[in-house]
């Protein structure tokens, strides 16, 4: 049976409340020229993904940590977590030390009486299923043994215990009995995992999910050969189902680890979003995984697969209708209007360092994406100004040329700048000198390999040729022995 290695599991819940990668305390601007409605935004989600996102808040858009204080507060007395108001405080009074800002206790403040009642009906609630799990186990009943951890799982991640929750959830993998036990054991840790950003564990569960699906289909067509469809089909659909769940974990993953490509992929591959089930508000918006798509897209496809993966995509565009602007940005890019996209990306960089998975990338992602611009844009051209290219982009001259001389240094614009005249000329190849040079490279090759044939059957005619003796297999052999 497949059980996880201890070592690995102690590995894994050391990391977990590490897991959270790399925020970034950068302070953005929530104004006109940068708009974010706070309000429309947490309305996206739920319980402890919106508690999260509105700490995160707190710490990078002092303007409006006020607000999302009040917010954070409201959503922490519908859990059964108090510690999080701790977290929250702390996040506030360390913003407040570096801005004006209103003391916490003018704006909100923990129901006490609600506390010390949660946290006694918390150690209640702990006792009882740590009870049944040790009857479960005396009687050694594996299915009521699976459940019994499963839910005490489940109690330590609503109270905030995450590795006491990853500790329950893999000692369940023992447990189980059928492929289904597996894949929804895979889930709950995979869910735990994106909650906390711990992305380089997510690879590891995906593999065991998808395991578990191959299993569960072939055991549902061995089923189905006996006649019946209907259940084939019912199955197919949780599959597709499930694969949404995991496409996304993959993408996010990805996107964790800077690997864009892999993410755009993963991205645009989804189903329609109804197939993220209960992860939608829980653990992503809709609108999140627009942006994610699209700026990994931006930052590392080419124009035609991207509008051959994002533009054609009819399901991805389901997406895309929860944030209108990404469709803008496209259109701006694969049209050539580069100023328009820088625009709209700068416009909405509060936005996108408000959330949480993002924000790490942002910085690389939007340089990515204009290094791409930049080149798209000269690669028409044998030689242009700078100043138009810094019309193009609505840059200064000062800005452009610098972009420009490290695009040719790292090797992806193939040219040189007349620093004197201000133009950027393309290296000059001469395409009839390459043209004969590779035709006499073929001639060469043509002729050596004639000259090879021909010395073969030249010494075939003389007989000169060593023949494995009759019967023989053994391979020829160049050593030579002599006599004794």
């Amino acid at each position: 049976m497949d059980v996880d290695i201890p070592d690995q599991i102690s590995a894994l819940i050391s990391q977990l409340p590490q897991g959270t990668g790399k925020r970034t305390h950068r302070t953005v601007p929530v104004d006109a020229s940068h708009p974010f409605e706070l309000e429309t935004y947490i309305a996206n989600y739920t319980g402890r993904g919106a508690i999260d996102r509105l700490i995160h808040i707190i710490t990078s858009a002092p303007s409006i940590a006020p607000e999302a204080f009040n917010v954070v507060v409201q959503h922490i007395q519908q859990t059964r977590d108090p510690s999080l108001y701790q977290h929250a405080l702390n996040a506030y009074e360390e913003v407040a030390a570096h801005a004006q800002l209103p003391p916490p206790s003018d704006l909100a403040t923990l129901d006490t009486r609600w506390a010390d009642e949660m946290i006694a009906s918390n150690q209640i609630e702990r006792q009882k299923l740590e009870t049944e799990v040790k009857t479960y186990m005396n009687n050694l009943i594996k299915e009521s043994i699976r459940m019994g951890l499963r839910d005490l799982g489940d109690f330590y991640r609503s109270i905030g215990e995450h590795g006491g929750a990853l500790k329950q959830y893999t000692r369940s993998r023992e447990f189980c009995t059928t492929s289904q036990h597996v894949l929804d054991m895979c889930l709950s840790v995979l869910e735990l995992l994106i909650e906390h950003r711990n992305y380089s564990h997510i690879a590891t569960y995906v593999f065991k999910a998808d395991a578990a699906i191959d299993a569960a289909s072939s055991a549902a067509q061995a089923s189905g050969a006996t006649g019946a469809p209907t259940s084939s089909k019912k199955g197919s659909a949780e599959r597709d189902k499930v694969q949404s769940k995991l496409d996304f974990a993959t993408g996010l993953s990805s996107l964790g680890q800077a690997h864009y490509e892999k993410a755009a992929m993963c991205f645009l591959r989804l189903g329609p979003p109804h197939q993220l089930g209960d992860w939608l508000g829980k653990l992503v918006a809709p609108g999140d995984i627009a942006i994610y798509g699209a700026l990994c897209s931006l930052a590392s496809l080419s124009r035609s697969a991207i509008k051959a993966q994002v533009i054609d995509n009819p399901t991805f565009a389901s997406y895309i209708e929860h944030e209108p602007y990404i469709r803008e940005l496209i259109e701006a890019y694969m049209s050539s209007n580069f100023k328009v996209a820088l625009d709209l990306l700068s416009k909405f960089s509060t936005r996108h360092f408000l959330d949480i998975n993002l924000a790490p990338h942002l910085h690389d992602l939007t340089n990515l994406i204009r290094d791409r611009a930049v080149v798209l844009y000269f690669q028409p051209f044998s030689s242009i100004k700078l100043e138009r290219m810094g019309a193009s982009f609505g840059w200064s001259l000062g800005e452009v040329e610098r972009h420009v001389v490290r695009l040719i240094q790292s090797g992806d614009i193939k040219g040189r700048v007349d620093s004197q005249n201000k133009v950027l000329q393309a290296k000059q190849t001469d395409h009839r000198t390459e043209l004969f040079a590779r035709a006499s490279k073929a001639g060469k090759d043509i002729q050596n390999s004639n000259r090879k044939l021909l010395l073969r059957m030249r010494l075939q005619q003389a007989d000169l040729v060593v023949k494995a003796p009759k019967g023989s297999h053994a391979q020829p052999t160049t050593e030579r022995h002599t006599p004794e």
